[in-house]
């Protein structure tokens, strides 16, 4: 590929991202020009490229900057190929995160998360425990959809846990529900059961508090659990009260 080639590429890389960061916006008709950038012209403008910052994990400064990062990252993507990044949604200043499994079909089409037959269930129940997706945010652990929605798999969990804990720093909740044994597994660090797991708000990173329950896609199989759960969220809604007055 020539240089001119490589440059364009970059440029269209560049723009796409400082959209995600900034929002949309117009670039100057050059098509009036008949000569292509002559070869002083290509090293500056590469030159500028390259002199910019890239971002890094450390450098993200809000959730903008973490999901144009996570849109360039490649080591988020499952062995699924052409799937969406479903990044989060709700509210960036919440003081209560739901922390999710993976994607779902539905999720990877639209991008956004907990919008299948399990989010409609967990519409219900927030809406039961008062709460609305306006006030919390929702995300997952894996920001990518697994094929044939399949558990994610330890090296998938391992590699999106640090873009997860980033975002749960930038946001800075109270609270963090996690939904499903492997979610639980995951941010807790350890091996276990969902049964021993619920019941307790466990401290995590030494100043948020985490509850574990079941995830509403388990609910759907298992309608056994929807007493549980509401048990949980009981219990959530309580303290959210308490942390939040």
């Amino acid at each position: 590929m020539s240089e001119e080639a490589n440059l364009i590429d970059e440029i269209i890389q560049f723009i796409e991202k400082e959209r995600v960061i900034y929002g949309d916006f117009t670039i100057p008709d050059f098509s009036h020009r008949t000569n292509k950038f002559n070869q002083t012209e290509t090293r500056q403008m590469s030159e500028k490229l390259q002199e910019r910052p890239q971002l890094t994990l450390e450098k993200c400064k809000s959730l903008e900057e973490l999901k144009a990062l996570c849109i360039e990252t490649d080591e988020l993507k499952t062995d699924l190929e052409d799937t969406k990044l479903v990044f989060g949604g709700g509210n960036p200043d919440a003081d209560l995160i739901l922390v999710g499994e993976a994607p779902g079909a539905e999720e990877d089409k639209t991008g956004r998360p907990f919008v299948g037959r399990a989010g409609k269930l967990l519409d219900k129940i927030l809406e039961a425990a008062d709460f609305s997706r306006d006030e919390i945010y929702i995300t997952n652990i894996l920001k990518h959809r697994p094929p044939k929605n399949r558990n994610p798999l330890p090296e998938e969990r391992e590699r999106s846990l640090p873009y997860l804990l980033r975002q749960i720093d930038l946001i800075n909740p109270k609270i963090i529900l996690s939904l499903g044994k492997v979610s639980a597994e995951t941010l807790l660090n350890k091996k276990a059961s969902l049964t021993s797991m619920r019941g307790t708000f466990h401290p995590f990173h030494e100043k948020y508090e985490l509850l574990a329950t079941y995830h509403p896609a388990a609910l759907l199989r298992n309608p056994n659990w929807k007493r549980p759960t509401w048990e949980d969220f009981k219990m959530l809604r309580k303290r959210y009260d308490e942390v939040t007055e």
